[in-house]
């Protein structure tokens, strides 16, 4: 039997003050959000969805969904540069991979990747 899943959609990330949230991320993605509601913001990166819902709390244990990047150093700078917070420093895991965390100003982890083994859309 094969898989019924089709893949990863959407991840949802805790949004206490929506405006705040949707405004940095509208900056940090350079894209507006496709989805703009009181309840819900909803971002188109690559063919993915980057939801953001004022009715979540940041947790502990939350997965951690790793957008893929073309350089990790790069974006984690320009993270760090628009109030984002070090979680784990960028890092070689095995091969040509390269990992990082950071957290959001909301209190969400954000992780980032580079893996030579899938191609990186570019979000535009």
């Amino acid at each position: 039997m094969a898989t019924p899943l089709l893949g990863l959609r959407t991840t949802i990330y805790a949004a206490p003050n929506l405006e705040q949230a949707k405004a940095w991320y509208t900056t940090f993605l350079g894209i507006e959000p496709y989805f703009d509601e009181p309840f819900y913001v909803g971002f188109n990166v690559g063919g993915y969805e980057l939801g953001l819902d004022p009715d979540l709390t940041p947790g502990q244990g939350t997965p951690v969904t790793y957008w893929g990047v073309t350089d990790v150093q790069a974006t984690w700078q320009l993270l760090l540069n628009q109030g984002a917070t070090a979680q784990q420093e960028p890092q070689h895991v095995g091969g040509d991979i390269i990992v990082a965390t950071l957290n959001d100003p909301f209190g969400n982890t954000l992780g980032i990747i580079y893996n030579p083994h899938f191609k990186v859309e570019q979000a535009n």
